[in-house]
């Protein structure tokens, strides 16, 4: 009912209406608004003013007839309802008339805008509008610029792009605040306000009184429109219908701000006016509607939850004192929530739905400075309660663009802001709400980024404002609607609390805009500074941090696979990205000099707290629930991230912001297991988790997020490591990696936390996360030109990379509003010092490559480095994908020739902050470790692989390169056995223990050990020699009797330093008992018992390394001390044979390094070396072991058939490929399997690729070649001008396709169907120029009956292909080429050709004789056998290829002449085209291979068949009239009324030898053949003479008729140029051709001087064309080579070659085409009769009979449209074209590359019968074939029939790469190289063999 009260309110006026203005009035509009200006001009003018007011009152309140009746009411819906009611529309035009103050609008705003100051630009935008954005004069990183100020700057070389915008935005052209002013443009550079003169008082003085009502009818008719949505019913509908109404009111406003600055000014102070505010909205007055609209404001504001501070009584509660702030910080979360209510119910169901109901949600009783921030809202003008209503109609775009438009009027931008932070927590609320939030955002973010990307203002309201206490409380409350319990370590008593991720707010983003805006005014200095000082809003922050602590806890499934896999890591990840990293990346960069300290300090502090207090809710002690894991840790990598600025740009002293040892020892448990995890992960002991978990992990690592995760971590742990014991450190990390039982010296053991399967890889990952952490150095003390130099080289080592996906790869400072990619200008320095550029090539085969960046070999050489690879690898092969690289370049270069281990790569040095670290490489505890990992591979124990050495042998090799200073070998010496009871090594430095001898060692072995089964001392053979059991018990370590024998528990040694640390630091902890230690710790009871059995070893590192070096080698004493040889190599030890090997290049250069450091190990090594050492024994093998072995084998045995037969098997595809066909590259000579048959053999043999039977074809079986039959219009878009057509780039530009060859021929033959009869003039030209058929061949065969089955089952294959079997299309067997018909072999031998080629010494009257004899006989269809029916259907096929307008042109529909012109069309058609693949002539002779896989044979045979059928009459066949001379006796008296024939010299004489050599029956004889062509050149060439004679002028003519009429009686006369063509003009002047001419055709007429030369060049150009179609039949008719020749001897080649030119034609006289001629009859006779024909049409039409003449072809080879060279061009043009069907922008515009028409892609609008316009257009203009560029995309996509495939761009990048879609934005420029391929696949109608992905369009494009 309230809807329907407020639609009727907005709606129609009713019948009554006594408070209008008298009719008069209403007419008189203007007058009265003069006489209202005129008093209100006067100084007293105060009963003007009243006069307005009572007038206002009245216009405007008119618009509102409140007290509709009820039963009005449906009738004011229903009419005025719609639009906005007339009402309405004549208060608008009041308020004009009135602003006007009596004269025209138009002028009025004319005058305003003359007052403009136009400083700023301030055009604002909406979504999807493109604008620019250039960094190089951006101040702040939001800056944009319209596309209009843009072009006007000048930005030559800066780093800008073009991007569509997401949210909205406006011109930031002119302020001076967010850009620098060198990029302004040309209209916002000058300061204009100086010469801007004052505005006239009475100008706007109108407007100062209007405008304030008008607002105010606005908000009152928002009041009246809004109801609170019921709880069940979105009200969406409701308000988008008060809004339609209000649109013409919001558009008016709009306008005004358009005015300019006088305007703007005028509205700021109507809009900020208090007082006006107060008069007119307190609803204190006595009008009814005024009190009824302020008590729906009231309703609005409480039912938001939010109070009017002086309408307590409204409420009923006293003032909020600090007691109920909790209650308000429910009330505000529950989802319509007033003061009070907990949470709603819907939101309850919400979150049932989602599975997660069963963790009830947790509410946090805030203590938050300020309560008002969040529920007091006050209004104090007009401003602020039009932001509330926009909020509340969550933002309407006409709205949200005026409050914008306005924002040039500085005093507005400083009152508008204030507002909007004002209403912040409102608008929280109402986002949280919201069905559209993605909508919403946006739109928050279109406003507040025009607020709050200015420094200065940012400032000032975070001073008057509390703008950061806003944010934070504001961003506070919104997490905690949405807070869960944390199930992190001690499930039951946590009282930590997490964010929920599967909660919609964290799903969708909904907090995004209001981090955006916290991101944002962080990045202004002053702002950040105030956040850093400011304690409180540091605790709440870092409180807000917390929330996020945790979030997201993986379990590990133990038993079954999830049922559910849960995808709410993607948010987790988003959220801490973007809610926590972001920030803190601001508030770094804040943090960079040493003036800074205190805030670092600050942050610190508040962080660890923060910690503690995580560390007490979670009751966390010492060691982590096992398997869990979370991979969110923010709090931690706060403190990381300040610790690392702090030491590395503050000059901090570490220690000072360190906390003790015990807090450290719990800061790395949580990193760590993070590691240890990633190894579980990759080590499939997640599997039971789903994908998601591996999601996570490579997440985690990816670029965007691995410098606000992994690296934090990783330094983080650098510290701790640092500044701890280091063998506490080690053993705690293999613990963390659970392969503490593998590091033992028995050959068997018993692991109680991990599977046996497993053990290998967590091995590997524990020692490559020690690798990573001892010598990763981002943080440690690179610089940040090196560690993007480093970034660089592990990315281009992995693969080549295009540009854009380093600039992507390359983690950046993530805060993207900290200015500028870290410099680019610097990232392309170093790319250009690390990598070369490969330019884009085409590859065969059609795959597009982009430019890419590989890197230069010295980088390979010197700074390949793994570690870094494997660090910033998401997918394990990429790492693999290095190493080969790296194998591939050393392998190339010569430099190694086997399989390479990872190269040991020199540091950077350490920062002295960090020295501690490299204690962990000089600790006994790893000592151990790796003397164990030694032995055991030594011994071949199992689990153990090439990678475990390698990177034992890299911590070694690290070792030395860090070893402390250098020992005194005396000090060394002293240690003797006395010092060996203690442990295993005496001292800790890894140089000096390296050489110490280990003899027992005592181990804890299973009972069922080798170990145990013999007298342990008495071992000495090296057969199972084993050590070092770390038993899982905590227990002391033992001394043995002798003190030779060792145990060593990591673990012991580890619980015994944390309970030390522990005791020493406080004496509560002592009182935590841990229950759950025994269980954990103890093995399982199914394991077998332990026993101790006691190894002789006898080893140190040193010999353990020098038998590993035989080992790998494979022979005895492979190793012999180089400087025993070299000397030198003591001295200047870099030598590069190190720098490149396997494991015994490593060994060798960590023997020589070790050598090095100490003269002790050089002695021992050399004393090693001269033992004799034993050889190693082989391994002894357990049945079970052999019984894998043999498995092995087998599995080795069939890869090696298998291999072999696919080699085989590629072999013979290779010699296939090179034989039959390559697609791709039309340059290959390709013999063709047709043409291969001996002369001696009888019949051609072909063979089926199917059944792979060969024969001949017969009449029952035949065989039938592949073909793909494609209707085609490339001939048609030949045009006769050398000047190439231009893609129309201006409204100027257009392109008229009159000069095509086929709008040509189009016209020649309506022109010929107008004066002669039908099926003549069906048989004087050719058809097929557009939407010919094309046929080609792959050249392969096949049985028609093979391919019928192969059909078969193709339709029963269910696989998607991407062609319609239906339609008869298919794939090539053999090739995989695309097809869609057969085309039968016609039965017969090859050699028959031979026959009839042999020369007869008929003379050429007798052969034209038996010509005109053999086609008379009717053609019989032959006997109904298989191939008949063949060829049948193929014919079917060919004519149903094309559509039925290009097959049918005769005026009788059905005609059998439409089915005659349209075979022998087909014929010329691919005669042309293969013409045109030739290059349009035959001056390269027989070399292309288009002859080659030509089916032109076949195609005749099947094409003769059909014609024979149609038999032409004796009288009417064109032979007669070529070779007889027929007595003229009823030449045309009788039959005046029919339409006579088509003059023979109007003949196309191509057409006209097609149809002869067609109507002859097949197989030709060669002398008929050449019979027909030389009777064929008598008529071309008087062609050729009648058109010279036309193109000459009168002068000219007269002089050759007279010159050739002296010679006419010379005896070759017949074959004299200049006889015949002065006979051929006196012959044509007897009739009217000459007369015409009047003066205007002289004009056009050439005044060129005719010499001998130019016109013989004139005839035999004229000639041409048909001697090379004439040349080309004959080729594939008899298989005659093509010679190769000259261009200019083109002619001369050609003829003699076609028997014109008498055999004894001597060369050495310049060639005369006349000689050619061979008369059938004598030439005047027949050439007078031919005239005369003419002569007696252009009695009646002279004109036409001249347009007639055949003209001298001048047809250019056939192009697409040349592009230009910027593609800014054309999308600047295309992208706001409008469509000329609707008149609107299309959404996806796309113009074509063939005419330049454009189209809408997929647009409705343009849509027929069910086509959409560019399907339908690629039907018109290509006949099926269409070729588009889509302007939004930058891409080109074609058409082929009914499927479509994206091609690719032929724009591309600087870099070469492209843009597809326009996301980057660059410039791009024209690829010649891609358009041209692109042409030549169009032309050679390659697209559909080519391009491989293909999909159908169902006509939708």
């Amino acid at each position: 009912m309230a809807a329907a009260a407020a639609a009727a309110a907005v709606g129609g006026p009713q019948p009554p209406q006594p408070e209008l203005p008298a009719p008069g009035l209403a007419l008189d509009k203007a007058a009265t608004a003069a006489h209202l200006k005129a008093a209100l001009s006067r100084p007293d003018n105060r009963a003007g003013a009243e006069e307005l007011q009572a007038l206002l009152e009245r216009v405007l309140s008119a618009e509102r007839p409140l007290t509709a009746a009820a039963d009005g009411e449906e009738a004011a819906v229903a009419g005025g309802g719609g639009g906005p009611g007339a009402a309405e529309e004549e208060a608008l035009e009041w308020c004009k008339c009135l602003l006007a103050g009596g004269g025209g609008y138009d002028e009025f705003c004319a005058a305003v805008r003359a007052y403009d100051p136009a400083a700023l630009c301030g055009l604002v935008w909406t979504a999807n509008f493109v604008a620019y954005r250039c960094r190089t004069c951006g101040i702040s990183p939001c800056m944009s610029l319209c596309a209009e100020c843009f072009h006007q700057g000048d930005h030559t070389g800066h780093d800008f792009n073009m991007f569509r915008s997401q949210a909205g935005g406006a011109c930031d052209c002119g302020d001076s605040n967010v850009m620098r002013e060198s990029g302004f443009c040309k209209r916002h550079q000058i300061k204009s306000s100086s010469n801007i003169p004052c505005v006239p008082k009475d100008l706007l003085m109108m407007s100062e009184f209007v405008l304030p009502r008008f607002i105010f009818c606005l908000i009152q008719y928002l009041r009246e429109g809004y109801n609170e949505p019921a709880a069940d019913v979105p009200s969406e509908k409701d308000l988008n219908k008060v809004l339609q109404l209000l649109e013409p009111q919001i558009s008016f406003l709009e306008d005004l701000t358009k005015m300019g600055g006088a305007m703007r000014s005028v509205l700021t102070q109507v809009l900020t006016n208090q007082q006006n505010y107060k008069d007119l909205t307190s609803g204190l007055g006595e009008n009814a509607c005024a009190k009824k609209s302020h008590e729906k404001y009231l309703i609005a504001l409480k039912s938001s939850g939010l109070t009017y501070p002086e309408d307590k009584l409204v409420y009923g509660i006293q003032e909020p004192s600090a007691g109920t702030s909790t209650l308000a910080a429910q009330g505000f979360a529950g989802a319509t929530g007033t003061l009070g209510q907990l949470d709603s119910s819907d939101e309850e169901d919400q979150d049932g739905s989602q599975g997660l109901g069963k963790r009830k949600r947790v509410k946090l009783s805030s203590s938050t400075k300020d309560q008002s921030i969040m529920d007091v809202l006050k209004h104090k003008s007009f401003l602020e309660e039009l932001l509330f209503w926009t909020i509340k109609y969550e933002f309407p775009q006409k709205m949200v663009t005026f409050l914008l438009n306005m924002l040039p009027d500085q005093e507005y931008k400083v009152a508008f802001t204030k507002t909007f932070v004002q209403h912040y927590a409102f608008i929280m609320k109402t986002l949280k709400k919201s069905h559209e939030s993605d909508t919403m955002s946006n739109r928050i973010v279109h406003i507040s980024v025009q607020l709050f990307s200015n420094e200065e203002l940012a400032r000032q309201v975070t001073e008057e404002c509390q703008l950061l206490d806003i944010m934070v409380t504001v961003l506070l409350y919104m997490m905690e609607s949405c807070l869960i319990k944390s199930e992190l370590q001690d499930e039951e008593n946590s009282l930590h609390v997490v964010v929920n991720c599967g909660e919609a707010l964290l799903k969708n983003n909904t907090y995004w805009p209001l981090v955006s805006d916290f991101i944002n005014i962080l990045s202004h200095q002053s702002v950040a500074k105030r956040f850093l000082e400011d304690h409180g809003l540091l605790v709440t922050w870092m409180n807000f941090v917390s929330f996020f602590q945790g979030m997201n806890l993986n379990k590990r499934e133990l038993n079954e696979h999830v049922e559910f896999e849960s995808q709410t890591y993607y948010a987790a990840f988003a959220a801490e990205l973007e809610a926590c990293a972001q920030p803190m990346w601001g508030l770094l960069s804040h943090c960079k000099v040493r003036e800074t300290q205190e805030y670092t300090r600050n942050v610190v502090r508040y962080c660890l707290e923060a910690l503690q207090d995580w560390f007490d809710a979670i009751n966390f002690v010492d060691e982590p629930a096992p398997n869990q894991v979370t991979f969110h840790l923010p709090l931690h990598r706060y403190y990381a991230m300040f610790l690392s600025k702090a030491v590395k740009c503050q000059e901090l002293d570490l220690d000072s912001v360190l906390p003790d040892q015990e807090m450290l020892m719990k800061l790395m448990i949580h990193p760590l297991q993070i590691q240890a995890s990633l190894a579980e992960i990759h080590s499939n002991m997640w599997v039971r988790n789903g994908l998601q978990i591996k999601g996570q992990a490579m997440t985690y690592v990816q670029s965007h997020f691995c410098n606000s995760m992994i690296d934090p971590d990783i330094y983080l742990l650098q510290v701790c490591a640092s500044r701890l014991d280091p063998d506490y450190f080690i053993s705690s990390v293999f613990e963390r990696f659970k392969v503490v039982d593998l590091l033992t010296m028995a050959s068997q053991h018993q692991n109680t936390v991990l599977d046996a399967e497993h053990e290998r890889s967590m091995l590997e990952g524990a020692l490559t996360f020690l690798v990573i952490l001892l010598s990763l150095r981002l943080h440690l003390g690179m610089s940040d030109d090196e560690i993007l130099r480093a970034e660089m080289v592990a990315q281009l080592c992995m693969n080549d990379r295009t540009h854009s996906s380093l600039l992507d790869l390359i983690p950046e400072n993530p805060n993207p509003k900290s200015g500028i990619i870290p410099g680019s200008y610097s990232f392309e320095s170093v790319l250009s010092a690390v990598a070369d550029f490969k330019a884009p090539v085409f590859e065969p085969g059609g795959s597009m490559q982009q430019g890419m960046y590989t890197p230069k070999a010295e980088v390979w050489d010197q700074e390949f480095d793994p570690v870094m690879v494997i660090l910033r690898t998401v997918y394990r092969r990429d790492v693999q994908s290095a190493m080969d690289r790296y194998t591939a370049f050393l392998k190339q270069s010569g430099k190694f020739p086997g399989n390479p281990w990872p190269p040991y790569k020199k540091r950077t040095p350490l920062h002295p902050s960090y020295k501690g670290l490299m204690r962990l490489l000089h600790c006994k505890t790893l000592h151990i470790v790796l003397f164990t990992l030694l032995y055991k591979i030594l011994m071949d124990h199992q689990n153990l692989s090439e990678h475990v050495l390698c990177m034992v042998l890299y911590l070694i090799e690290l070792g030395l390169e860090n070893s402390a200073e250098e020992e005194s070998d005396e000090e060394a010496s002293v240690c003797g056995p006395e010092r060996c009871h203690d442990s295993w090594f005496p001292g800790s430095n890894l140089v000096s223990n390296m050489r110490h001898f280990i003899n027992y060692v005592r181990v804890r072995v299973p009972e069922t050990a080798p170990e145990v089964k013999r007298d342990s001392l008495a071992s000495t053979s090296s057969d199972s020699l084993s050590s070092l059991q770390s038993s899982r018990r905590p227990k002391v370590l033992q001394r043995e009797n002798s003190g030779t024998a060792q145990v060593f528990s990591l673990v012991a040694e580890r619980r015994k330093k944390f309970q030390e640390i522990i005791n020493r630091s406080s004496s509560e902890a002592n009182q935590v008992v841990r229950p759950k230690t025994s269980s954990k710790w103890s093995a399982p009871g199914s394991a077998p018992q332990l026993t101790t059995a006691i190894l002789e070893i006898k080893e140190s590192i040193l010999s353990l390394l020098i038998k590993l070096h035989h080992k790998l080698s494979g022979k005895q004493n492979s190793y012999y001390p180089p400087w025993l040889d070299d000397i030198e190599i003591l001295i200047q030890p870099e030598i590069p044979k190190y720098n490149h090997g396997d494991g015994i290049t490593a060994i060798e250069r960590i023997l020589l390094k070790a050598a090095l450091q100490s003269r002790m190990n050089k002695r021992i090594i050399e004393e090693i070396c001269r033992k004799v050492t034993p050889p190693v024994p082989p391994k002894k093998i357990t049945a079970a072991e052999k019984k894998t072995l043999d498995k092995e084998e087998r599995r080795q045995k069939a890869r090696e058939r298998q291999q072999k037969l696919l080699a085989e098997f590629a072999s013979r595809q290779k010699s296939f490929m090179e034989t039959a066909m390559d697609v791709d590259s039309p340059e290959n000579d390709i013999p063709m399997e047709i043409t291969t048959a001996e002369p001696q053999v009888s019949e051609a043999v072909y063979d089926c690729v199917i059944c792979g039977q060969s024969g001949p074809s017969s009449e029952d079986r035949p065989t039938g070649l592949v073909v793909l039959l494609q209707a085609s219009s490339v001939l048609g878009q030949c045009r006769d001008n050398i000047e190439p057509k231009k893609l129309p780039i201006t409204e100027e530009e257009q392109i008229y396709p009159w000069d095509t060859c086929a709008a040509v021929h189009d016209v020649r033959l309506s022109l010929l169907q107008r004066y002669f009869k039908d099926s003549s003039c069906l048989l004087a030209v050719s058809i097929g120029w557009e939407g010919g058929v094309y046929v080609q061949t792959c050249g392969h065969t096949l049985h028609i009956d093979c391919h019928k089955s192969y059909m078969e089952s193709l339709r029963n294959d269910q696989v998607l292909q991407g062609f319609s079997v239906d339609k008869g299309e298919f794939t090539c067997p053999l090739c995989r080429q695309f097809a869609n018909s057969v085309l039968p072999c016609y039965p017969g031998s090859n050699v028959e050709s031979n026959l009839w080629q042999r020369p007869s010494n008929k003379s050429i009257q007798d052969l034209i004789k038996e010509v005109e004899e053999l086609q008379g006989r009717p053609g019989a269809f032959p006997s109904e056998t298989n191939l008949s029916k063949e060829m049948e259907s193929v014919m079917k096929d060919i004519k149903n290829t094309t559509q039925k307008k290009y097959r049918d042109y005769s005026k009788t529909p059905g005609s059998p002449d439409n089915d005659f012109l349209f075979m022998y069309s087909v014929a010329r058609t691919n005669l042309e085209l293969e013409l045109i693949h030739r290059g349009g002539n035959l001056c390269s002779g027989g070399a292309s291979t288009a002859g080659k896989r030509s089916c032109l044979n076949q195609l005749f045979h099947v094409l003769a068949l059909h014609m024979r059928l149609y038999s032409i009459d004796s009288e009417y066949n064109p032979w007669r009239k070529l070779t007889q001379l027929v007595e003229e006796v009823n030449s045309q008296q009788g039959n005046e009324e029919q339409q006579p024939e088509v003059p023979i010299l109007y003949h196309d004489v191509t057409s006209l030898l097609l149809i002869q050599i067609l109507m002859m029956p097949q197989p030709l004889r060669k002398d008929h053949f050449t019979c027909i062509v030389k009777v064929l050149f008598t008529l071309l060439y008087t062609q050729a003479l009648v058109a010279l004679s036309v193109k000459c002028n009168e002068e000219d003519r007269s002089a050759w008729k007279h010159t050739g009429a002296l010679k006419k009686n010379t005896c070759d006369a017949e074959k004299s140029y200049e006889v015949l063509l002065s006979f051929v003009i006196s012959e044509l002047s007897k009739g009217k051709l000459y007369h015409e001419e009047g003066t205007q055709e002289c004009a056009m007429v050439s005044p060129i001087a005719w010499s001998p030369e130019s016109m013989e060049k004139y005839l035999q150009d004229f000639c041409l064309p048909f001697l090379r179609i004439t040349s080309l039949l004959q080729h594939h008719l008899f298989g005659e080579d093509l010679p190769s020749c000259q261009e200019e001897e083109e002619f001369s080649i050609l003829s003699s070659c076609l028997g014109l030119l008498p055999t004894f034609y001597q060369t050495e006289h310049p060639f005369i085409s006349a000689s050619c001629l061979d008369w059938p009859v004598p030439a005047f006779d027949i050439i007078s009769q031919w005239c005369f024909e003419i002569n007696s049409f252009t009695e009646r039409h002279a004109e036409q009979g001249k347009a007639l003449l055949i003209q001298e072809s001048r047809w250019k080879l056939p192009h697409l449209l040349q592009l230009p060279e910027n593609y800014n061009t054309i999308f600047q043009y295309y992208h706001r074209k409008t469509c000329s069907v609707c008149t609107k922008v299309p959404k996806d515009p796309a113009v074509c590359l063939v005419c330049g028409t454009f189209v809408c892609l997929k647009g409705l609008c343009c849509k027929q019968q069910s086509y959409c316009e560019c399907v339908l257009h690629s039907q018109n203009c290509g006949a099926g074939t269409g070729i588009f560029l889509l302007i939004n995309a930058s891409v080109i996509i074609i058409i082929r029939g009914h499927r479509f495939c994206l091609w690719g761009s032929v724009y591309l990048d600087a870099h070469g790469e492209e843009d597809r879609d326009l996301r980057r934005g660059k410039p791009l420029y024209i690829c010649k190289e891609r358009y041209k391929v692109l042409e030549q696949q169009w032309i050679s109608h390659t697209f559909d063999h080519i391009n491989k992905r293909w999909g159908p369009h169902y006509n939708g494009l």
